[in-house]
């Protein structure tokens, strides 16, 4: 039996790797883990004790997928200890962790991506905000917060909200134009030398239908995303995953391990650039995880030991069509109805159980579920009647991912 430890909460690959028959760790993990892995009691940036733990237990694989796990750069010390580890180094993957190194990379690999502003003093960022064009988003440079970004639709906000991100410390400013399109994450699958397409995602990134309120990280999606065509795929995954994963390489800092790029299609044949995603994503990694046809076991291990050149020449994938739906609560300690009833999966967030068994809210986000079946009609039905069946107060949710279009 294979043995594998999960740096970083990612519910829904936890799940995936255990349907293997591995013996899988989470670190830290959570109560909702428990029914399918062993959680282990050490922080995701212990990097000395989550070694220690490995070596003692005989860990066949380390999957970092945290970007707290890849920051405290756990990629490294494995690799330095001949643990094998699938993920990326904290050198590699800054790109893809810090927004303001993302855009001067994809600057630097001439990419199209929307204008872009850096700042490390307020009042640099408001002279720049007074000039510039609306809507506009503002963000923060990781996503350690979790209102981290907002778009803005003019001066008296952005520089509000800028403000607001100065005084809780952030020590960058970034903002860029809002890109109007169809937005879309390719993801893919790279030892640091080679690489493939994974998926396309798409992404729903505003709290209300229609992509109106607050503009998040992500409240829903669906896997495959037929809106993109082949040939903006072809194009996104050639000129810019591939040309990052040379850049890398030729610095001396091959990045292992899976990489998204988020992106807009502004029309049927172009598309811009906004920010890379060092792992899947909690809102989308389910939806991903269904589409996939290989034993993900294999594949990371191919990665972590050099094979995956020789040994893959496509990742198999499926027809099926998932579509996944982030529920958040208003409030903490509404009971949840029904979730072991419902058809689609449910990846845990917040949510956990109280003394009585009961599923119990927590203010934020709670669960995603994700339905998968033959047809996006399909899919999008069992989600809509998952969503009605656990119905309980505060519940919040984008309404318009399920209805049928």
């Amino acid at each position: 039996m294979k043995k594998i430890l999960l740096v970083g909460n990612l519910y829904a690959l936890a799940k995936k790797l255990s349907s293997y028959g591995a013996k899988v760790f989470a670190a830290p993990g959570s109560e909702e883990m428990r029914e399918f892995a062993e959680c282990v009691d050490l922080r995701e940036d212990d990097t000395t004790g989550l070694l220690k733990f490995a070596a003692e237990n005989e860990i066949d694989l380390t999957v970092a997928v945290s970007e707290k796990a890849i920051k405290s750069d756990i990629v490294s010390v494995f690799q330095a200890n001949e643990m094998p580890v699938f993920g990326p180094s904290e050198k590699s993957a800054n790109f893809a962790i810090s927004k303001a190194q993302g855009k001067r990379f994809l600057y630097k690999l001439h990419a199209p991506t929307p204008k872009f502003g850096i700042f490390e003093k307020p009042q640099l960022a408001f002279d720049y905000l007074k000039e510039a064009n609306y809507p506009l988003v503002v963000r923060c440079d990781n996503n350690d917060i979790s209102l981290d970004r907002l778009c803005c639709l003019n001066f008296e906000t952005a520089k509000n909200f800028a403000e607001e991100l100065f005084m809780r410390g952030e020590e960058r400013v970034v903002t860029e134009e809002y890109a109007f399109g169809h937005e879309f994450t390719l993801y893919a699958v790279s030892d640091g030398y080679h690489a493939l397409p994974l998926a396309v995602v798409h992404n729903f990134k505003f709290t209300e239908n229609g992509d109106g309120g607050l503009l998040t990280s992500g409240v829903g999606a669906y896997v495959p995303d037929y809106r993109v065509p082949e040939s903006i795929i072809e194009k996104l995954f050639k000129n810019v995953i591939l040309n990052a994963l040379n850049s890398l390489e030729k610095r001396g800092m091959p990045y292992s391990g899976i990489l998204g790029v988020e992106a807009v299609m502004t029309d049927e044949d172009s598309y811009t650039c906004l920010e890379f995603k060092p792992f899947l994503q909690e809102f989308d990694a389910q939806a991903v995880l269904n589409s996939v046809d290989e034993n993900l076991i294999e594949l990371f291990e191919s990665c972590a030991n050099g094979s995956f050149a020789d040994e893959y020449e496509d990742i198999l994938t499926n027809d099926n069509c998932s579509v996944s739906c982030v529920v958040k609560s208003r409030t903490d300690g509404q009971v949840i109805p029904n979730l072991e009833l419902a058809e689609s999966a449910v990846s845990f967030q917040g949510a956990a159980k109280n003394k009585y068994f009961e599923y119990i809210s927590a203010k934020g986000n709670n669960f995603v579920l994700t339905s998968c079946a033959k047809t996006f009609s399909r899919a999008k039905k069992m989600l809509a009647e998952d969503l009605e069946l656990v119905k309980f107060d505060g519940m919040k949710y984008r309404k318009d991912i399920a209805e049928s279009r």
